[in-house]
Formats: structure tokens, C-alpha cells, sequence
């Protein structure tokens, strides 16, 4: 998939139809997990190059949807996705972004602990979120299966930008909780519909995904770790040391996701932070301002 192009005008037409002014239910109407997401149901998730995005680049963003983090789609929809595609597009860190959305939750609870778009270079990316199920459960155990994701990355995902330039794409995983350590046999097999077997480690996971991903974590200060910052950060920075970023307004989640990208890309910590308007600037900053020393911004 991934054929067309974002605009802006696209999106502001799709919002005005479907999303301004509505609640978070009005958005996300699915009561259930939508076949056409399930891990389990399809083989693959595509990123190919087109006469539309010769040089495609794979982005996803995989988001906790338990609890109050089903927030976080609201505002992707809302906001954050227009604001993301328009800033590659303008800044281009990257070529011909194809975008998918994951819906990430807990396989020891969740019924649907993973559900996951195509990739998409185009509005025909903003109904499928709408179909994605914002289960919002979560067990209350002090984490969610983030690994799933990463598991996703590596086993359900097929790029031109890998396969013909061995050019990674990017793997965003964003919620407030700490991760739990991987994936029961079980549980992979519930997710990916595979034969049981054996389990593997958040490491393994993660390792299996930087393979054809640069791969980061954003800890959204509302909600869990509003009181368990330490305790989420000890979890995420043992795993992605200088590759865990915390945001402290969930409304910015675009804005940091495309920093993220331009530093990695060889940009200047303190000049992409500068390059915001002043409502996005001082939140940008604070989040790469975790970055190591050499990369402080210098008005910390």
C-alpha cells in the first residue's frame, strides 16, 4: 500500500466531515477488533515505492489505546497526523512518508492487544484509524505489551526503503506505562496467529525490529506516569537508553515524532527545537533535551 499523496486539504475536508467536534466515541465507534487489523488475519503490511512516493520511507506509530491513552489517536486524528505529514513534507528528513498506525494494549488482558493499518501516503489512512478499537482496558499490572509492536515490526512488515536501499524506517512506540518483558508463546501465538511457541524477551523483540527500524520510545507524562514517572523510565531507558523521550502535552505528539527524525537524520538538536512556533517550541525542547550530554540544548 501507500499509494497517493497527504495534503492538507484532504485532511481539513476529511475533520470537518468526521472528527471536529465530536467526542472520542463519536470518532471511534468499533466495539470489537476489525478483521482487516488483525495481526493474526493478513500476511504482511507493505511500504512499496510508486510513481507517487518513488522513495518511500516507513514510519509507524504503534500507540497505547488503554486507559486514558486512547487520547492519543483522538489527537493524532484530530491534529496530529495533518501536522506530521505537512512538517515531513516541508522539513523532509525523510522521502515519501508511508504511515501506519498500531493500536497497542496488553496480552495478558486484552482481547485485542494489537491491531495495526496499512500503510498508508494518503487520507485513505484516517478511516482506518477511525475503525481501530480503542479497547481501553489494560490490566492494571504496571505495564502494557509494547513488545507486540516491535514483534510486529520485524515479522509483519515489508519495505522498498529496506529490501532496495537498506534504508531503516522509523518505529514509534508512545504510551505512559512501563513495558512488560516480552511475549509468552502463547501469547505470540494469539497475536500473530502462529503455531504456540517459545516466548521471547522485550530484548529480543526490540532487537528483532532495529533490524529494518530505528526504533524509539515516547513516555506521555499524563496518566500513569503523571505519579510513576521512575518506575516507567527505569523500564523504557534499560531498554532504548537515549532513544526514550518524554512528552509533557500529548497535543504535541507530531511535533517531537518529527524532531525525533530530523536529529537522527544529522539536524541539530537546539536548531529543530528552535524551528517551532512558540506553542510546540519549550515542549519540543524538553523532550529531546533528554537527549546525552553533547546533545543538550544549550539554554538548559
Amino acid at each position: 500500500m501507500g499509494m497517493g499523496r497527504f495534503n492538507t486539504a484532504d485532511w481539513s475536508n476529511y475533520n470537518a466531515r468526521h472528527v471536529d467536534g465530536r467526542s472520542r466515541d463519536e470518532v471511534f465507534g468499533a466495539r470489537g477488533m476489525d478483521p482487516r487489523f488483525d495481526p493474526a488475519r493478513f500476511a504482511v503490511r507493505e511500504s512499496r515505492d510508486s510513481d507517487f512516493n518513488p522513495l518511500s520511507t516507513p514510519i509507524i506509530l504503534a500507540t497505547d489505546v488503554t486507559g486514558s491513552m486512547g487520547m492519543i489517536a483522538h489527537e493524532l486524528m484530530r491534529n496530529g497526523l495533518v501536522t506530521l505529514t505537512s512538517e515531513i513534507y516541508d522539513r523532509r528528513p525523510v522521502t515519501d512518508p508511508h504511515i501506519l498506525v498500531a493500536a497497542v494494549g496488553d496480552a495478558f488482558t486484552d482481547n485485542a492487544p494489537l491491531q495495526a493499518t496499512q500503510f498508508e501516503a494518503d487520507i485513505s489512512l484516517a478511516s482506518q484509524i477511525r475503525s481501530l478499537w480503542l479497547e481501553g482496558n489494560g490490566g492494571g499490572n504496571d505495564g502494557e505489551s509494547y513488545s507486540a509492536a516491535h514483534l510486529f515490526a520485524a515479522w509483519k512488515t515489508a519495505s522498498d526503503a529496506f529490501d532496495k536501499r537498506r534504508r531503516k524506517g522509523y518505529l514509534f512506540t508512545i504510551g505512559d506505562e512501563p513495558i512488560h518483558d516480552g511475549l509468552s508463546g502463547g501469547q505470540i501465538a494469539n497475536i500473530f496467529g502462529t503455531e504456540e511457541r517459545r516466548g521471547l524477551t522485550a530484548r529480543q523483540c526490540l532487537d528483532l525490529a532495529q533490524q529494518r527500524y530505528d526504533v524509539f520510545h515516547i513516555v506521555i507524562r499524563e496518566g500513569y506516569a503523571s505519579t510513576q514517572m521512575s518506575r516507567v523510565l527505569g523500564s523504557w531507558e534499560a531498554l532504548l537508553p537515549g532513544r526514550t523521550y518524554v512528552l509533557e502535552d500529548y497535543r504535541r505528539i507530531a511535533e517531537l515524532v518529527v524532531s525525533i527524525i530530523e536529529i537522527n537524520e544529522g539536524g541539530n538538536a537546539e536548531d529543530v527545537a528552535s524551528s517551532w512556533d512558540t506553542g510546540a517550541q519549550s515542549v519540543v525542547a524538553k523532550a529531546i533535551g533528554r537527549r546525552p550530554k553533547n546533545r543538550f540544548l544549550s539554554f538548559f
